[in-house]
């Protein structure tokens, strides 16, 4: 069973999906929940969840501790297993995503992976940038991204 929370935060509104075990999305404000899953205020995964996010929005938590588990195939859990090394503050390119999975030529796919990720924020896509230094694809779009970085960049030092 899935359950589910909404949250307000300064990049908009978010939907939190969990089961008893394991945070499995985080929606966008635009993304339609399409799973069949019941408004929980009693969800434990749900509640630290959303505590993490409001801390690390307030620029007070640097690595998040819930559990996810998120759903995917084989290849793109290694890439999802990638960007949760990428420490706080900091970025890589798609293409050192690959070469950190042994095949540099992987670059477009780890892209591809990255899109897909179902719990951005958390797990950390947006640390993901261009080999030239600009900023490239984001499922929330690139606002949201730019955000994302700013407020690390911001708070990196505290």
């Amino acid at each position: 069973m899935l359950f589910y929370k909404k949250m307000e935060s300064p990049i908009g509104g978010l939907t939190l999906v969990a089961d008893e075990n394991s945070l499995k999305r985080v929606l966008f404000m635009d993304e339609v929940l399409n799973v069949k899953a019941e408004a929980r205020e009693d969800n434990k995964i749900l509640n630290q969840a959303l505590d993490e996010l409001n801390e690390y929005f307030n620029g007070n938590l640097k690595e998040f501790k819930v559990k996810t588990d998120p759903d995917g195939t084989k290849f793109q859990k290694k890439c999802w297993d990638v960007l949760k090394t990428i420490e706080y503050g900091s970025t890589i390119s798609y293409e050192d995503e690959a070469i950190s999975l042994g095949d540099k030529k992987k670059t477009r796919a780890c892209g591809n992976a990255n899109s897909r990720n179902p719990i951005p924020i958390i797990i950390p896509c947006h640390r993901v940038i261009g080999k030239d230094g600009n900023l490239t694809g984001y499922a929330g779009g690139l606002h949201i991204k730019k955000y994302l970085l700013d407020l690390e960049r911001e708070h990196y030092d505290l």
